[in-house]
C-alpha cells in the first residue's frame, strides 16, 4: 500500500516521503480500514507518540495521521460493534502508525459510524476538532447554558468547533484571533471578536469560561479574566496560571464513540459546520503538508478519490 512516512523529527513535515509499505494486520480488538480521507494536525510530530510506542520504543519510521473516514475491511480476533464494509470515522490510537496510508488498523473502539450521507472528507475533519471542543467545554469545563465564553483562535479547526457547540448550548461566545480571521469567527457563530494584535484582551471583562489553544503570555492574561467559580481549559499544555478564584484544567482528547455520533448528527442537521481547509489527494500530500503560508482550516488528504 501507499503511505506517507516520517523518519527525523528534527526535519518536520519537510521529513515526509511518500512509499510503499506491508498492509498491516488487524490485532484484537481491532478493525483494518480502507482508509478514503485523513485528517492532519500540524503540531503532531511534536508528539512523543509519533516517534515512539507505548513502551518508549523507537518505532521510526512512522506514517502520521490521527483522523480517518473509510471502509472496515476486516476484523481482527474478538472485535464487535462493527461489520466489514461499514463506513466508519474515528480517531487512531497515538502511538501507533496513523492514517495518511491506504490502510490503518485501528481499535474498533475508537471508531464510530458514517452515515451515508456524510461524506468522507467531512468525515476525517471531525475526530480531533470535535472531540477537543465537545472533551472541553462538556467533560472538562463544566460549561452549563447562560455562560459566557472566550474562545481563542475562533476561526481555526477547534476554535470554530467550540464557538458552535457553545452557542448551540445557550454561551455568549466571544472569540479572538488574527484580523483577518474575524469574519471567519462571526461566521460560525461568535457574538463578539477581538484582533489579539490590535485590540485590548482586557477590554472582555469578566467572562465564564476561557478556551485556550495558544497558551503563554495570552494564557496568563486570560486567566485573570475568569470569574469566580469559573473555568480556564487549556490543550496548549499545562496551564501557567490559574484563575484567582476557578479551575484550571489542560487534556489531551480521547477517541469516544457516543460523542462522535453527536457531533456527526449535528453535521446532518446543520447545526454544525466543518472546517475544512487544504484537501489534497495521498499523491500530493507531502507537498500539501509543507505550505508555503498560513494555514487556515483542518488539512484534510483524500486517499481514494
Amino acid at each position: 500500500m501507499k503511505a506517507i512516512v516520517v523518519t527525523d523529527e528534527a526535519a518536520g513535515t519537510a521529513g515526509m516521503t511518500l512509499v510503499e509499505r506491508p498492509e498491516p494486520e488487524p490485532a484484537g480488538n481491532d478493525v483494518l480500514v480502507e482508509v478514503h480521507a485523513a485528517g492532519y494536525t500540524p503540531g503532531e510530530l511534536t508528539w512523543p507518540g509519533t516517534w515512539t510506542d507505548r513502551l518508549g520504543r523507537d518505532r521510526t519510521p512512522s506514517v502520521p495521521g490521527h483522523e480517518l473516514a473509510g471502509v472496515v475491511t476486516a476484523l481482527g480476533y474478538g472485535t464487535a460493534g462493527l461489520s466489514v464494509g461499514q463506513r466508519v470515522f474515528g480517531l487512531t490510537d497515538w502511538t501507533r502508525d496513523g492514517t495518511l496510508a491506504e490502510y490503518t488498523a485501528v481499535e474498533a473502539r475508537n471508531l464510530a459510524p458514517l452515515p451515508g450521507d456524510v461524506d468522507f472528507t467531512v468525515g476525517a475533519s471531525l475526530p480531533i476538532s470535535g472531540l477537543t471542543a465537545w472533551q472541553g467545554l462538556f467533560d472538562h469545563g463544566r460549561f452549563h447554558a447562560g455562560q459566557s465564553v472566550l474562545v481563542h483562535g475562533a476561526a481555526g479547526g477547534v476554535g470554530s468547533m467550540v464557538t458552535q457547540l457553545a452557542r448551540e448550548a445557550g454561551a455568549y461566545v466571544i472569540g479572538t484571533g488574527r484580523a483577518d480571521g474575524r469574519q471567519a469567527a462571526l461566521d460560525f457563530g461568535a457574538q463578539e471578536y477581538l484582533d489579539l494584535d490590535n485590540d485590548s484582551l482586557e477590554d472582555v471583562g469578566g467572562v465564564d469560561m476561557v478556551f485556550d489553544m495558544l497558551g503563554g503570555d495570552i494564557q496568563k492574561r486570560s486567566a485573570l479574566l475568569v470569574r469566580a467559580g469559573g473555568t480556564l481549559v487549556s490543550i496548549a499544555g499545562p496551564p501557567e496560571a490559574r484563575p484567582a478564584d476557578g479551575l484550571a484544567v489542560d487534556f489531551v482528547v480521547e477517541a469516544d464513540r457516543a460523542q462522535l455520533k453527536e457531533i456527526v448528527q449535528r453535521v446532518r442537521d446543520g447545526r454544525l459546520r466543518t472546517n475544512i481547509g487544504d484537501v489534497a489527494p495521498l499523491d500530493d500530500a507531502v507537498a500539501a503538508l509543507n505550505p508555503t503560508g498560513r494555514r487556515k482550516g483542518k488539512t484534510v488528504v483524500r486517499v481514494r478519490a
